[in-house]
């Protein structure tokens, strides 16, 4: 079992525990010394997620404004290259 463990972490567990370890006092001492806190990240976080949920289904409510939007621009070039390629169909292509 420690075999796999240790595959797992890349080195013995007590070896990745004290790499951790110095790490994340690293990290604190960063973020403390650029007055970024834990709870401030959480509420980042936070913000960030209830933002892309919002945005979501402001996404769906707009859905059809959206759809008619693109339809304006992808419908007509659609057409066009269609008409070009039938056009062209008549026409001899060396190859």
């Amino acid at each position: 079992m420690s075999g796999r463990l240790t595959q797992f972490l890349g080195d013995t567990p007590f070896r990745v525990f004290i790499r951790l370890l110095v790490l994340s006092f690293i990290v604190g001492l960063v973020l403390s010394t650029l007055n970024i806190y834990p709870l401030d990240i959480y509420y980042w976080l936070e913000r960030l997620v209830l933002h892309i949920y919002e945005m979501g289904f402001t996404f769906f409510g707009n859905a059809l404004e959206y759809l008619l939007v693109g339809a304006l621009i992808v419908v007509p070039i659609f057409l066009l290259m269609r008409l070009l390629k039938f056009g062209g169909r008549g026409r001899s292509h060396p190859e």
